[in-house]
């Protein structure tokens, strides 16, 4: 604990002028009577009273300390600590295509893949995250942070239409692999959800595969959507959004490439209950020791010292009242 006003402890001096103002007025505060000798008066009792008598002001003294104490703002002091945890670096890829919208998922594709991503990242306490989207183009949503309700609200806050429609897959895990590639845990592992083929981009998908072969990267690749056809989103020339069903075309087999060539796995989820199972699978990812800076930030610690002032007023308050209360 340390004080934000160290200075204002100095106050504490003034408790000494106090207690001698006290003890001069105590000793005239009774009128004086000459005897030859007070030998009669050598054994008679003394009541406890008379000590709580100055009882009442060593409380007095104590109440006013802790009120300095409060003055000078008591607070826990804030800090940087580094420890080491298991974790892991991941970077999940998300797919933001139209395609996404398709209802064979409640309430669809999109909105599941947010809500078991969202719940993926908040079990993962120890771990470095990224986020990348892409659909035409990819894009780093968020850097490298361990600030897990950070991700979790921007994936929540994610909405189709974001950037140019399509499915870039090369592109996408490309991106992840430069957000990951300089991570400090030895286990680097990036996610990559989509629910369709590679038709754009510059990159492609098995060529960034053997990339992040090179760097040590698994990939672990989900491909999302039912078997036989799925409601699809469609425009009229009005404009109107409708829905259509079409066959449901996942290119697994680059997939299941794209996960063999870098140590992952693929896999295919057909329903909520599924994807849901197949993201705790993926939850037991090995996980190696990482540095973590954590920061502590500063709370005034001063509700202790208000108690004891006021138990030590009110304490004084009973006593002045009830068991020393003068005499008419």
């Amino acid at each position: 604990m340390h004080f934000a006003h160290p200075s204002y402890l100095w106050l504490l001096l003034l408790l000494l002028p106090l207690a001698a103002w006290y003890v001069m007025k105590w000793r005239a505060r009774y009128p004086k009577l000459g005897l030859s000798t007070t030998a009669a008066f050598g054994k008679a009792p003394r009541s406890y009273k008379e000590y709580l008598l100055h009882g009442l002001f060593v409380l007095r003294l104590l109440a006013i300390a802790a009120l300095i104490v409060i003055v000078a703002r008591p607070q826990i002091r804030d800090k940087w600590s580094k420890t080491n945890t298991e974790g892991t670096d991941i970077v999940i890829a998300l797919d933001l295509s139209t395609s996404m919208l398709a209802k064979d998922f409640q309430p669809n594709r999109f909105e599941a893949a947010k809500k078991v991503a969202a719940n993926f990242v908040a079990g993962r306490e120890s771990d470095n995250m990224g986020l990348v989207i892409f659909a035409g183009e990819s894009f780093t949503a968020l850097p490298m942070t361990t600030d897990r309700s950070l991700i979790s609200n921007y994936i929540n806050d994610l909405s189709i239409g974001m950037l140019e429609d399509g499915t870039a897959i090369g592109d996408g895990l490309a991106t992840s692999i430069n957000r990951i590639k300089d991570g400090q845990a030895k286990s680097k592992s990036i996610i990559l959800l989509t629910d369709g083929s590679n038709n754009t981009g510059n990159v492609a998908p098995l060529t960034a595969s053997e990339i992040a072969k090179k760097f040590g990267i698994k990939v672990y690749t989900i491909g999302v959507g039912k078997n036989g056809n799925a409601p699809y989103p469609t425009q009229d020339v009005t404009g109107r959004i409708t829905y259509t069903n079409l066959p449901v075309v996942i290119d697994e087999a680059t997939l299941q490439n794209i996960a063999n060539t870098t140590g992952g796995k693929y896999f295919r989820a057909t329903d909520n209950s599924v994807l849901a199972d197949i993201f705790k699978e993926i939850d037991q990812l090995e996980k190696s020791r990482i540095d973590v800076q954590n920061f502590s930030h500063a709370e005034d610690h001063y509700l202790p010292w208000a108690l004891i002032a006021l138990a030590l007023l009110a304490f004084e308050i009973l006593l002045r009242h009830l068991w020393l209360k003068p005499l008419p």
